[in-house]
């Protein structure tokens, strides 16, 4: 991947297309937003064959670093559109965390202790950097279309289709699509045009966050402090990015100026103090900013879905934003694929909602706490909050109340329709993998990884032993694994136990012993949302 400034990355605008009589273009699936939830999004539906138009208002990635922690789980969902590789090699690499509070280390945490897992915990990878490898990959693929400076100002939903009005230089004109996605970020305009508005909270604190070029012999680790030396009163965040770019982030309190506290007058020496008299670095980025912790009512509007940062908005402590985004896009676009070849049944589309609203409260409600601990309200909360700090240098116990950041974890939906009546016999031997739960990775004997066996884009039934159950729909592919090992111990498997995985990678349903071929389909159909079958 290049190591092009972000400012030198130009894709050009992209003219206004000829128009059919008429005046209105139709289209199957339109996407509003090329950031890296839009793009993921388009890559997962051209990888299950659908025809993607990718509207975006600019013609360049984004500016500043913006989100840079990309989870495990972030990195299989692109490994899976033939991209986990590329930012992989691209980004930095860590595992291991350090809270301090003033001067001391009150401990450090390894995300990723055990060995046998193909991708780290997290890289960091500036957003552009990201960014401009999913367009060099939606660039290769010959379903997607990519218009650049094509804004989308208002639409209409309608029960048959949604109506968006476009904008370009060459003039406006209309798109008539089946369905419609969402990705235009906390200031979506297709939001506004329908009227809707978030729910949540906005923090009062502010916070500075810049972009610094030095080179320095801090390890790649993340490191937080409560209180620091260099920052009396308030927190700092330390990252490390690819080409010697560090992330600061320092908290600045809730009567900060914004537009002073981001003059480079009032940056540099913050900066200064806390890199020391001898660094030498230089200033990329910086802006101020204010936590917030909302969302949507709802993420599906008849035809039109919202995802990202269009649908919720969480503090970017805990790297939640952008992983979560990419999840939604994981988590719709097998489903919309599955309706428009006409296999979903009427549960399919409204599971969206179900699934991705509760992945957002669980992530608002980690990202809410943190925000509290961070930024305490009232001198109670800050003396309680002091009180952990102090007892964490010391015992073990104070650590787990610490809260610098829950960090992004895969969503678990083990409340949706698509989730089949658990196996009691292999619950009791791997609770971590209910239905519901993300598929785990693991190595096989033959150097191969498991879920890189389950990236055809359907159905997987892992079968643990050497008898596949047979027959079954050709849109299930039977992964055969060894009864033993790491990929048995992590599905508490035996001889015999199967687990039939959705598209996405997450659990289906699962047996202890080899289920009956009607058994398998009837899990696949209640996946696809089609109603229990009636003894």
């Amino acid at each position: 991947m290049s190591a092009i400034p972000a400012a030198e990355i130009r894709f050009g605008a992209t003219p206004r297309p000829e128009l059919p009589p008429g005046g209105v273009e139709h289209k199957r699936v339109v996407i509003v937003g090329g950031g890296p939830v839009g793009l993921t999004a388009a890559l997962d539906l051209a990888h299950h064959g659908v025809a993607v138009l990718l509207l975006d208002d600019d013609d360049t990635v984004s500016t500043g670093s913006r989100a840079i922690c990309y989870a495990k789980r972030t990195l299989e969902i692109w490994d899976r559109l033939d991209v986990g590789e590329t930012m992989l090699e691209r980004g930095v690499t860590w595992q291991v965390g350090k809270v301090f509070h003033g001067a001391e280390q009150l401990y450090r945490f390894d995300l990723l202790p055990e060995s046998g897992h193909r991708f780290p915990a997290f890289i960091n990878l500036q957003q552009y950097h990201a960014e401009a490898a999913l367009v060099a990959a939606a660039q290769q693929q010959p379903l997607i279309e990519l218009r650049w400076c094509h804004k989308a100002v208002a639409v209409r939903n309608h029960a048959e289709a949604v109506e968006l009005d476009i904008e370009t230089a060459q003039g406006s004109y209309m798109i008539r699509a089946d369905y419609v996605l969402a990705a235009d970020g906390a200031r979506s305009s297709l939001r506004r045009s329908l009227g809707l508005d978030f729910r949540g909270q906005v923090f009062e604190d502010r916070f500075l966050i810049a972009d610094v070029k030095l080179r320095a012999a801090f390890p790649t680790e993340r490191w937080f402090w409560f209180e620091p030396p260099f920052h009396g009163g308030g927190s700092a965040l330390l990252h490390k990015q690819p080409d010697d770019v560090w992330r600061i982030d320092l908290q600045l309190g809730p009567d900060a100026d914004p537009e002073a506290e981001r003059q480079p007058k009032r940056v540099l020496p913050r900066l200064r103090q806390m890199l020391g008299p001898e660094a030498d670095f230089e200033l990329e980025w910086v802006s101020v900013y204010t936590f917030q912790c909302r969302r949507l009512d709802r993420f599906r509007h008849g035809r039109l879905f919202f995802i990202g940062d269009a649908a919720h908005q969480v503090s970017p402590f805990g790297a939640r934003g952008a992983n979560s985004g990419v999840q939604d896009a994981d988590n719709l676009a097998w489903k919309l694929a599955a309706c428009l070849r006409g296999e979903a049944g009427p549960a399919l589309l409204e599971s969206y909602d179900t699934e991705r609203l509760a992945a957002a409260d669980e992530n608002i409600l980690n990202s809410t706490r943190s925000t509290d601990f961070i930024a305490p309200k009232g001198e109670a909360a800050r003396l309680m909050r002091d009180a952990v700090l102090e007892l964490a240098g010391q015992f073990g116990f104070a650590r787990r109340l610490v809260n610098s950041g829950r960090l992004s974890l895969p969503s678990h939906y083990h409340d949706t329709p698509l989730n089949s009546p658990d196996d009691p016999a292999l619950a009791a031997r791997a609770p971590a993998l209910a239905p519901g739960s993300p598929a785990q990775d693991a190595p096989l004997p033959d150097g191969d990884w498991l879920l890189r066996r389950c990236q055809h884009g359907g159905f997987s039934l892992l079968s643990f032993g050497d008898a596949p159950v047979n027959p079954l729909p050709q849109q299930i592919a039977v992964v055969s694994l060894p009864p033993a090992g790491q990929a048995a111990e992590r599905y508490g498997a035996v001889a015999g136990s199967a687990y039939l995985l959705r598209p996405d990678q997450h659990v289906a349903a699962r047996w202890l012993m080899a289920p009956k071929p009607e058994q398998v389909l009837t899990a696949y159909r209640t996946a696809l949302g089609f109603p229990a079958i009636q003894a």
